[in-house]
């Protein structure tokens, strides 16, 4: 029986993606589940695995073309090579033998990032293949764990240059760069941006932390009471008192939205991405974390969904855990404002005539003057700061 690969289903907002890995060629043996091809859009790089154990067939679209919902990527003839061992054996892109192991690509490469030994995993797929699947709900033995070494990055262009040679390198941008940079041309040359500058004195919620951070992990499952939560919080209470920041602008029409999604700004080593926090208004602070901390691994880890970065209604992004100690940050399209962190840095300041020592950072509300007035954004970021210098003020709404 002979079935079809074909391309995700795309939402709305993508109208295209580009083929841009084959892990396998007509004749290699496939097992179930195991990857074969990835497909990257202006969003998210994904993966399409094998739905049935067989024979890569025929390739219908090569690295780089240009594919939509629904495309037919390729075909497979099922349980072609169902025990086929010598053939699985002569197929080198099939299987990676180590030692008397043999385990799937994408299984490889996730005991890499994991640290973990193939030697040590059963596998569940066909003649004892190690699938992804096993890698992910592998679970040492507790005396057997040791500390696992330094993730490696993500696969990206190679533009290490010889040292002390002039030397040019030319690499294609990946399509993601490419919708980044027109994003960013879009935005500057299609908005009135303007921004607004503040500083907040981050002791308060330092102190907070630092006096209930082992009893809120043991609360919230190890969820971890990082400063995110506390500016997603003091965000979203302010954008409910300033509902034109929380708007959009649709062609001639403003769109106020009567619920605040937040996007947040995570990096990966092909680009910024934007998963977004939906109706933060609900959330606790638990929940913002553990949410933030899983789109952090995700992201890296190429997983995020498309689904997943549809949206938002205002956006946040933190430079400082780059060292960033104050910048302009650009917005997001079409959403009308963007709420800029920075890194936290000891200052002197004048407190009640008194010089003291605070840790200080600055904030940057970027905005598109367009919708928003000066006024507003101004009092938009002094709420921020009243309530991230007063933390009760979140609890209590005030």
């Amino acid at each position: 029986m002979t079935i079809e690969i074909k391309t995700p289903t795309f939402p709305e907002s993508v109208q295209d993606g580009e083929v841009a890995t084959w892990y396998k060629q007509p004749g290699d043996a496939i097992a179930r589940d195991e990857l074969i091809v990835d497909i990257e859009t202006d969003k998210v790089t994904q993966e399409v695995v094998s739905p049935a154990d067989g024979v890569l067939k025929e390739i219908f679209k090569n690295e780089g073309d240009t594919v939509v919902s629904e495309d037919v990527l390729a075909t497979i003839e099922v349980g072609a090579v169902a025990t086929a061992a010598p053939v699985a054996a002569a197929t080198a892109d099939a299987v990676v033998a180590t030692a008397d192991t043999v385990a799937s690509p994408a299984a490889r490469k996730m005991a890499q990032e994991k640290g973990i030994d193939l030697a040590v995993v059963a596998g569940s797929g066909k003649n004892g293949l190690i699938t992804k699947e096993d890698i992910a709900n592998y679970q040492a033995p507790a005396a057997a764990k040791a500390p696992a070494p330094a993730k490696a990055p993500a696969a990206v262009a190679d533009i290490s240059l010889p040292a002390g040679e002039r030397v040019e390198k030319r690499v294609p941008m990946t399509r993601m760069r490419k919708r980044i940079a027109q994003r960013l041309m879009e935005t500057s040359q299609g908005t009135a941006m303007l921004t607004t500058f503040n500083e907040v004195n981050m002791a308060p919620i330092m102190a907070l932390r630092s006096k209930y951070k082992e009893q809120f992990e043991k609360s919230h499952n190890g969820t971890r009471l990082g400063f995110m939560g506390f500016f997603v919080k003091a965000a979203t209470e302010a954008l409910r008192r300033f509902p034109a920041v929380n708007a959009s602008i649709d062609g001639d029409d403003v769109v106020y939205h009567g619920y605040q999604d937040i996007s947040v700004a995570v990096s990966t080593e092909k680009g910024l991405v934007v998963p977004v926090l939906r109706n933060t208004e609900n959330m606790s602070l638990a929940e913002v974390e553990n949410t933030i901390r899983d789109f952090g691994m995700r992201a890296r880890d190429g997983k995020l969904g498309m689904d997943e970065m549809i949206g938002g209604t205002f956006s946040i992004t933190n430079g400082g855990v780059f060292g960033s100690l104050m910048s302009t940050p650009i917005l997001n399209p079409p959403q009308t404002a963007i709420l800029g962190m920075h890194k936290i840095q000891e200052r002197p300041m004048a407190v009640n005539g008194e010089v003291k020592i605070l840790p200080m950072m600055y904030l940057a509300v970027s905005y598109d003057h367009r919708l928003v007035d000066g006024k507003d954004a101004v009092q938009f970021l002094v709420a921020i700061k009243d309530m991230l210098e007063d933390p009760a003020r979140i609890l209590l709404e005030l």
